[in-house]
C-alpha cells in the first residue's frame, strides 16, 4: 500500500512502515522526482524508510515505486534511461547514505561530476538536498524530511510540498480566522506577499478588499495623506479629495510590505491607527473608525533596527502578535521542480510555446534539459522564487523557438556560481543578495551620485524592475533607488502611469502583468497595486 492511503501503517514500498521507525513526527531518506522526460511526474516521491532501520535500499527502472502527494497511485521511474540493475542506497553511520552505482549500468552525476563506484552523503548533504542526475534524463532529490501524515487539499495558492510549506499553510490556517496583525519574516523573494493574501483569502473578510501599501515608498512628508486620506483643498495641491489606503480597506485586509523600511515618522502614525483603531482624514475635523484588518511583512531584522533606533519596539510588539516564517527556497530545495515546471507552463503560453514541455527534439530529447534541471535545483537561490521566476522568464526567452531549452550569458553566470556545503553562509555573502545588504556596513554602501544611468539602467533590467533586487544589487538603499528614478527622465515609477496607458496595455498584453510590466517598464509590486485601484484585478 503507498505513501497516502488511509492506512494507519502508512506503508513504505519495501515493506516497512513508519511505525518501525518511531512514534510521533518522523524524519526519512526521500528521493523525490525534480525532471522526468513525463513532465507530469515531477513532484513524485518515495520514501525510504528502510533505511531508517539500517537496511539497504535499491532505485532501479523498476523500483522504488513513486507517489504523487496528492493520489495514492505509484508507479516506479519506468523510464529507459534508467538500467533494471540497480543502484544500491546503503545506510552510513551518522544518517548518511552511500551511493552504489558499481552494479548498475545508470549513469549517474552529482554537482557535475560522474559518480564512479559510490557516492557518499553526510547527513548535511541530506539536509541540504542532493541532487542525483540520471541518465542525463531523470532528476532525482535524494534528502531526509519529515514525512507528512496527511495529504493536504488545499494548497492556499502555495506551491509546493516540502514540510516548510506546509508548516506555512498550517500556520495560514490557524491565524486566518483571527482579527490581529500577522508579521510575515522572510528574506527577499520567499512569497510573503502570497502568504498575505492566503491569510485574507481564507478568513473572514475574504469577501472585502485586500490592498497592499510598499511603506518603503511612501515619503514621510505625503504619509498621513497617503494612509488615512485627505479632504479637497486640505492643502496646496490636493485638488480632489484621495480615501488613503486604510479607508480603501475598509471592511478587508491591509497589507503594510516592507514595514522595516518605514521612516520612522510613518511608524509613529501606524502604531497610533493600530492601537487605537482610529485615524484622522488630512483637512477634517473628526475621526473614525479604522476597520482593517493589519497584515505586515519584512525581510529586515526588526530586533535589530530596534536597538539601533531605527524602529519602534512598540510597533513590532503590535505587529508581531502573531508571526508566520515564509522559508528560503535553499530550505525547501524539493518544491524547485514544482516551481519550475509551474513558471515554465505560464511563461510558454505567454508566447504560444507551451506545447514545448510535451514535444521532443528531431533526436527524441525533452524540450526540458534534465541537466539543466540539476544545475538550476543545486543552486543557493538568494533571491529565491522570485529570483527563480525571472530565471525562468530569461530562459524561456532566450530558448524562443528552438526544440531545446538553452540559457544565455546571465543564467550561465548564475548557474557557475560554486555551491556551498554551508549554503546560508554562501547566501548571506552573495554579491547582490538581501542578506549580503543586510549584513554590510553603511560605510560599504554606495551614494546615489555615484550611479550613472547605464548602471541604474543594467539594474533595473536584470532585476525585471523589481526596485528592491535593483537596490540591493547597486549596493544602494531602496530610498536612493527611488530618488534615482525620480531624477531620471529615462525612468518612472508605475504611479506615474496615466490611466489610458494603463488600461491599453493591460488589454494589448490581454491581463498579463508580467508582460505588462516588460512593456511599461515599471515596478511589479507598484504596477499590481494600480491594476487593483483601477478594478482590473490582475491574475496572481
Amino acid at each position: 500500500m503507498p505513501i497516502g492511503s488511509d492506512d494507519p501503517t502508512r506503508q513504505t514500498y519495501d515493506g516497512s512502515t513508519t511505525r518501525d521507525v518511531a512514534s510521533g513526527p518522523v524524519t526519512a531518506v526521500m528521493l523525490s522526482i525534480l525532471c522526468h522526460p513525463d513532465v507530469e511526474r515531477i513532484g513524485e516521491r518515495a520514501v525510504l524508510a528502510k533505511l531508517n532501520v539500517g537496511r539497504e535500499v535499491v532505485l532501479s527502472r523498476e523500483e522504488p515505486p513513486f507517489t504523487p502527494p496528492t493520489r495514492p497511485t505509484a508507479r516506479p521511474l519506468a523510464d529507459a534511461c534508467v538500467s533494471r540493475t540497480p543502484i544500491r542506497l546503503a545506510p552510513l553511520p551518522g544518517g548518511g547514505v552511500r551511493v552504489s552505482v558499481v552494479e548498475s549500468r545508470t549513469s549517474v552525476v552529482h554537482r557535475g561530476s560522474t559518480v564512479e563506484g559510490a557516492l557518499d552523503l553526510s547527513a548535511e548533504d541530506l539536509r541540504r538536498g542532493a541532487v542525483l542526475l540520471l541518465g542525463g534524463r531523470i532528476v532525482l532529490l535524494i534528502h531526509r524530511v519529515e514525512v507528512c501524515d496527511t495529504p493536504e487539499k488545499e494548497t492556499l495558492g502555495l506551491i509546493g510540498d516540502s514540510p516548510g510549506i506546509h508548516l506555512v499553510r498550517r500556520e495560514i490556517r490557524a491565524v486566518a480566522d483571527q482579527d490581529r496583525p500577522v508579521l510575515l519574516r522572510g528574506e527577499t523573494g520567499t512569497g510573503k506577499d502570497l502568504a498575505a493574501r492566503a491569510i485574507h483569502q481564507a478568513g473572514p473578510r475574504r469577501d472585502g478588499p485586500f490592498v497592499v501599501v510598499n511603506l518603503a515608498a511612501v515619503p514621510p512628508t505625503l504619509a498621513s495623506a497617503e494612509l488615512f486620506g485627505v479632504e479637497r483643498g486640505a492643502f496646496t495641491g490636493a485638488v480632489r479629495e484621495r480615501q488613503g489606503y486604510f479607508n480603501a480597506a475598509r471592511g478587508g485586509t491591509l497589507f503594510l510590505d516592507e514595514i522595516g523600511e518605514t521612516p520612522p515618522d510613518v511608524q509613529v502614525m501606524l502604531l497610533r491607527a493600530i492601537e487605537s483603531g482610529e485615524a484622522q482624514v488630512v483637512g477634517a475635523g473628526r475621526v473614525h473608525k479604522v476597520d482593517v484588518r493589519i497584515l505586515a511583512a519584512t525581510d529586515a531584522d526588526l530586533e535589530a533596527k530596534v536597538r539601533d533606533g531605527s524602529f519602534r519596539a512598540p510597533l513590532l510588539h503590535r505587529l508581531a502578535t502573531l508571526e508566520i516564517r515564509m522559508p528560503p527556497l535553499r530550505e525547501r530545495r524539493d518544491d524547485i521542480g514544482r516551481l519550475l515546471l509551474g513558471f515554465l507552463r505560464e511563461e510558454l503560453e505567454a508566447i504560444g510555446e507551451g506545447h514545448r514541455l510535451t514535444s521532443r527534439a528531431p533526436d527524441g530529447r525533452p524540450w526540458l534539459s534534465a541537466s539543466l534541471v540539476a544545475r538550476l535545483v543545486d543552486g543557493d537561490w538568494p533571491g529565491n522564487v522570485r529570483q527563480l521566476r525571472n530565471v525562468v522568464h530569461q530562459i524561456v526567452l532566450g530558448s524562443r523557438g528552438q526544440d531545446r531549452m538553452t540559457v544565455g550569458p546571465a543564467v550561465e553566470r548564475l548557474l557557475n556560481e560554486p555551491a556551498s556545503a554551508h549554503v546560508s553562509e554562501r547566501a548571506a555573502s552573495a554579491p547582490g543578495s538581501v542578506l549580503a545588504a543586510a549584513s554590510e556596513p553603511l560605510s560599504s554602501r554606495r551614494k546615489p551620485s555615484e550611479i550613472t544611468e547605464a548602471e541604474l539602467e543594467a539594474a533595473l533590467r536584470a532585476s525585471r524592475w523589481d526596485l528592491v533586487a535593483a537596490a540591493n544589487q547597486l549596493q544602494i538603499t531602496r530610498a536612493s533607488i527611488y530618488v534615482l528614478i525620480d531624477r531620471s527622465k529615462r525612468f518612472r515609477t508605475a504611479g506615474d502611469l496615466t490611466v489610458e496607458e494603463i488600461t491599453s496595455c493591460h488589454r494589448a498584453c490581454g491581463g498579463d502583468v508580467a508582460r505588462m510590466v516588460e512593456r511599461l517598464e515599471v515596478s511589479e509590486k507598484a504596477l499590481r497595486r494600480r491594476l487593483r485601484e483601477l478594478g482590473l484585478d490582475p491574475r496572481l
